[in-house]
């Protein structure tokens, strides 16, 4: 087993909000300051904080060992970057303690530990120097660090004339080509063209296959889960969840939109009227488990489970299936005869529908779920939005239409397509 590199032991960070101090203060007012907000616990029986208190993390405890690639996820104001700038030295913990084994490189945030006045030649050797790199060894990466950032045009140039996406290029070049043994990464995929972002997937793995460990925080799940091997889920300061990054991520879906890979209605709330009630809808791999996480490649299908209450409807199950950003990807329900011919009895019934593989790009998709009529009328008799969400994971190998390619394949759709070639075509 490997060893133990960082070691997180019950850290808290408290900060002040809501109020504003002057740059400097009398002794006067120093003493009149903390009297009053002496006076004012007092006044509240002692017991709690003021509201200009926050705790930006509460107990977190963690382990991580050589050449673990962590995920965190998390809401925004979970906790996540308040966590990366403690293990980078950036502040320190009102409680608790963190033990670091290595040299650490982070990119938190664009042109973090960049000077503005300073070209991007100069600003590689000054975080090389923040590194504890010797400048042999920065001269020795030199023309890797600019040729991966694909800045060799501008880097005489002061980074501050540089855009936001030429900034994280050169960071993320820095921060992954000195190798440092512990890379602190937040969003670093939040920036840059789709195939820049492509190259910082690659060379994470490259950084890791050479048993470096790296912290990664990003809102990109399908990143998280392809990359990582173990992660962790903030929210409101506190460590909530930790495992596997597909039930990581299925229990962040589930708090951020109330939706998983499986959802269970019971009682006279669930969604319906007098005629049916839904009662469960699951994600179901090729085994028929509950999945969170479905590989690109393989067939998966979606089952929906209702109550029938009144016999003598024509009632027909549809799935509707959006990506993150609530663009629909595709729309289907039970086409077939049955219903039309012969309405059902009222009973407990389980429909499933089946998504072949190679068919879905990567990503996180959410399902509708609805129970309707079409004949002889159409009525909407049961409807539940974001009824499940999971995640599709493209991984490269195996028969599938990204063949060799290991770029971005952008769209809601990826089918794998019969190609035909002559040689005969003049």
């Amino acid at each position: 087993m490997e060893p133990v590199v960082v070691r997180v032991e019950n850290v808290s960070k408290r900060y002040r909000i809501g109020a504003l101090h002057p740059a400097y203060l009398t002794f006067r007012e120093a003493v009149f300051d903390a009297v009053a907000a002496r006076l004012k616990r007092l006044g509240r029986g002692g017991a709690g904080e003021d509201g200009s208190t926050l705790w930006a993390l509460d107990g977190v405890s963690l382990e991580v060992r050589r050449g673990e690639i962590l995920g965190i996820v998390g809401r925004n104001g979970a906790g996540k970057s308040t966590l990366l700038k403690i293990l980078s030295r950036i502040t320190r913990p009102s409680r608790g303690s963190v033990e670091i084994y290595g040299r650490v490189g982070s990119l938190l945030e664009v042109g973090t530990g960049f000077h503005p006045d300073l070209t991007g030649r100069e600003n590689i050797f000054l975080n090389g120097a923040v590194l504890g790199m010797r400048k042999a060894e920065i001269k020795e990466k030199f023309d890797e660090i600019v040729a991966f950032s694909e800045l060799e045009r501008f880097v005489e140039t002061p980074v501050k004339f540089y855009s936001s996406g030429m900034y994280v290029r050169l960071a993320f070049s820095v921060a992954a080509h000195l190798e440092p043994e512990i890379l602190i990464m937040d969003e670093v995929l939040a920036v840059g063209d789709m195939a820049f972002q492509q190259k910082c997937l690659d060379k994470m793995n490259e950084v890791r296959q050479q048993g470096r460990t790296i912290f990664f925080v990003s809102h990109n799940l399908p990143a998280i889960t392809r990359l990582c091997r173990r992660a962790v889920l903030l929210d409101g300061g506190r460590l909530v969840a930790e495992g596997s990054p597909q039930e990581v991520v299925n229990r962040y879906l589930s708090g951020s939109w109330k939706a998983g890979a499986e959802r269970v209605w019971e009682g006279d709330d669930a969604p319906g009227n007098a005629v049916v009630r839904l009662r469960a809808a699951r994600v179901l791999d090729e085994r028929g488990e509950p999945a969170a996480a479905v590989d690109v490649r393989r067939p998966f299908s979606v089952e929906v489970t209702y109550d029938v209450l009144e016999d003598g409807h024509a009632l027909t199950p549809a799935l509707e299936f959006l990506n993150d950003e609530g663009t629909r990807v595709f729309t289907t329900h039970d086409a077939g005869e049955a219903w039309r011919r012969r309405p059902r009895p009222a009973g407990r019934y389980a429909s499933a529908v089946r998504v072949p593989g190679n068919l879905l790009a990567e990503g996180t998709l959410i399902a509708h779920v609805s129970i309707m009529s079409h004949f002889p009328s159409t009525i909407l008799h049961a409807r539940a939005k974001n009824a499940v969400a999971f995640q599709v994971l493209d991984e490269p190998g195996g028969v599938s239409a990204r063949g060799d390619y290991v770029g971005p394949m952008p769209g809601v759709v990826r089918p794998l397509l019969q190609w035909d070639t002559r040689a005969d075509a003049l």
